[in-house]
């Protein structure tokens, strides 16, 4: 009994390691979010009003949108700049930059 309990364990604790890697890293989102914060603010609130803010934002949103953007698959009114932004972006990026800025708190 107790030998299966230690590998249920040892079962969830593994899969929770692969779900935090695959929602990506907050601190190699930051240090890639320099050029984001240009228009969406350092701390993820918008240095514009026509720019969203992205602090605390749903991570699998920022995921979905990002990826939409890179792919060509988003469009409107600002899609045109983010698709350059987003252009050279992998996934492991994407995972990482949405990791960072869904953990920010809004103001």
């Amino acid at each position: 009994m107790k030998n299966m309990f230690l590998t249920a364990l040892t079962a969830l604790v593994g899969l929770n390691a692969q779900v935090a890697i695959a929602q990506g890293d907050v601190s190699a989102g930051k240090a890639g979010s320099a050029i984001c914060a240009t228009c969406h603010g350092a701390n993820g609130i918008a240095t514009m009003p026509n720019y969203p803010n992205l602090a605390g934002q749903n991570y699998e949103y920022l995921v979905s949108a990002l990826t939409a953007y890179r792919d060509k698959q988003r469009h409107g009114q600002m899609a045109m700049i983010m698709q350059v932004q987003a252009s050279n972006l992998s996934d492991e990026d994407i995972r990482n930059l949405s990791a960072f800025y869904s953990s920010l708190k809004p103001e």
